[in-house]
């Protein structure tokens, strides 16, 4: 089974079956072992009857009774052997299963630390998460294909050439009969596999819906949207359970004519013998051995049903893992190195340049607006942005991340103490900080009462996401890693939205001074914020309309004076 720190290797993406193919052939020798156990323990089950027929004909129909004791105990031996077999079949089986899943984690986990941060951009949280939850083991389960698959493959060809030694007209009805079972069962799942798609991609999006909802309920609390929020989340559900109800009753129909057809199977094929044997043209013995072997294929038609279930299930996850494998984090096609002294970002869509050494604002009525900026100047989209004159998509992308931050207002927070989550990793995996910077980077983004609130200060535990703090306390210690890190610019995303106004204005006055002499852009419309910048970014329509100084633009803009007043109503 793949090590927890073994290579998974390089997936097949070109497809669900591709996918599913690649599973086993990343396990032959387990794969092979699997087939083998299967099919002997089926080939031996078939083997059953033709002893008892044995037993029967030769020993207890003439009273022989050493003939009938030496084929009973070739029976007993049989069985007890079957019995080994069935447990090695099953160990192997598990171990089969198990490899997928833990190599599926592995994969997926590490597409999604090669997405980085485009991760968010390029898929949703219930994506993901209806991945690792759901789709993960449904790919595992469809590799029973590979086992009790192949050994009722075997052990229906060994019944049949079993069957022609008897009667030629039963092993002609077994051959055509059981294939025409089969083909009855197929359109079912053919639908199913359109059923279940459907069904997956709803539970992503209410995933999705649970995750953000998780992280937003105590502000639609306070809004009063609670109820709203949860009658639409009551509606999405309803659906997803009425298309759950729909793949149920698929499933139900394939599993049903999976059991009950073979069953009727047997009875037409039981009443053939039967009449055979009253009519001279086989003994009783061969009609004991005919029920066995239609009985004993009973199990094979059953695991070829299930493992059409499973496979067709198997490849609609694998089609959605195979969809998530394929997303590219964004092409690295850089070959000159950053510019060696500060040099100003400029973004030519909006007209927007940040120069060196300035605290910058951008301040824009629709806050995706000047949002979108900084994601262009710090190539986290494509642009023809440039920074010291050259385009960010010629610079290396390492070294845009080492001398650029990004840092969102909603950026992920992990479990862990205080101190791991505020700690930047630098260098070669160190993510040690020195107490003082610490200390300096909690006081600029005056986090000192949340650490002196903490039961254990630096070292308390903190939940994920941090939501055993308020809003506003995960904002600032947001602020906080992102000062830690101590970027040659920093780019922060609405860094006080979800402060009060005396906080606000702490912030913005310790934030300059702890940036002092280098690269900052925030965005923002509170006049807190805006009046100790050096230069404020007015953009209309993700545009720039004006820039100058807080004051000057109260002066020399109407739009921006009133978007600014309607902020500073709001803080009163």
């Amino acid at each position: 089974m793949i090590d927890a720190y073994e290579d998974p290797g390089t997936p097949d993406v070109r497809g669900g079956w591709r996918y599913l193919w690649w599973l086993v052939r990343c396990q032959p020798g387990r794969s092979v072992a699997g087939a083998l156990l299967g099919s002997s323990w089926m080939v031996l089950l078939a083997a059953t009857p033709y002893l008892m027929a044995k037993a029967i004909d030769e020993g207890l129909e003439p009273g022989d009774w050493a003939a009938l004791a030496g084929w009973s105990f070739a029976l007993f031996a049989v069985g007890s052997f079957n019995a080994w077999l069935s447990i090695m079949r099953h160990r192997t089986m598990t171990r089969v299963r198990m490899d997928a899943n833990f190599r599926t984690v592995k994969v997926v986990v590490a597409q999604a630390v090669r997405l980085g941060a485009a991760l968010s951009r390029r898929t949703g949280a219930g994506e993901v998460v209806t991945i690792g939850v759901g789709d993960v083991q449904t790919i595992a389960q469809s590799l029973t294909v590979v086992g009790p698959g192949v050994g009722a493959c075997v052990a229906y060809l060994t019944v049949a050439a079993l069957l022609v030694s008897v009667s030629p007209v039963l092993a002609a009805v077994v051959l055509l009969g059981i294939p025409a079972i089969v083909v009855l069962v197929g359109p079912f799942l053919s639908r199913l596999q359109g059923t279940e798609t459907e069904y997956r991609n709803r539970q992503g999006v209410l995933t999705s819906r649970i995750a953000d909802l998780a992280g937003g309920l105590r502000v639609l609390n306070g809004l009063g949207g609670k109820s709203l929020i949860a009658d639409a989340f009551h509606r999405d559900s309803q659906r997803l359970r009425s298309q759950g109800y729909r793949v149920g009753a698929v499933t139900s129909w394939v599993q049903a004519l999976g059991v009950g057809l073979p069953t009727l199977f047997l009875a037409v094929v039981t009443w053939l013998a039967a009449r055979l044997a009253a009519e001279g043209d086989i003994t009783v013995g061969e009609l004991v051995a005919v029920y066995g072997y239609v009985a004993v294929l009973v199990g094979p038609v059953a695991f070829w049903v299930e493992c059409g279930y499973q496979l067709s299930r198997g490849v609609v996850a694998a089609r959605r893992v195979v969809r998530f494998l394929r997303l590219e984090p964004l092409e690295d096609t850089g070959t000159r190195d950053a510019p060696a002294e500060p040099s100003t970002l400029h973004d030519p869509e909006s007209g927007v340049s940040i120069l060196p050494g300035r605290l910058t604002a951008l301040a824009s009525a629709h806050p995706a607006d000047s949002a979108a900026v900084l994601d262009r100047v710090a190539r986290y989209t494509p642009s023809r942005a440039t920074w010291g004159g050259v385009p960010l998509d010629e610079i290396r992308l390492p070294q845009i991340r080492q001398h650029i931050l990004l840092a969102d207002h909603e950026a992920d927070l992990f479990a862990g103490t205080l101190r791991e989550v505020i700690a930047p990793f630098r260098g070669a995996g160190n993510c040690a900080t020195s107490p003082h910077s610490a200390a300096a980077a909690i006081h600029a983004a005056v986090a000192d009462d949340i650490v002196q609130g903490l039961p254990d200060g630096l070292d308390s535990a903190m939940d994920a996401q941090a939501r055993n703090l308020s809003g506003g306390q995960r904002q600032r210690i947001r602020l906080v890693r992102a000062l830690l890190a101590d970027p040659e610019i920093l780019l922060a995303v609405e860094p006080t939205s979800a402060l009060d106004a005396h906080t606000e204005a702490l912030v913005a006055e310790r934030l300059r001074e702890a940036r002092d002499g280098r690269t900052t852009a925030v965005t923002t419309t509170s006049p807190l914020v805006l009046d100790h910048a050096d230069t404020v970014l007015y953009l209309v329509d993700g545009k720039l309309a004006a820039s100058g100084t807080h004051q000057q633009l109260l002066t020399t803009e109407p739009g921006y004076r009133a978007l600014v007043a309607r902020d500073a109503e709001v803080m009163k």
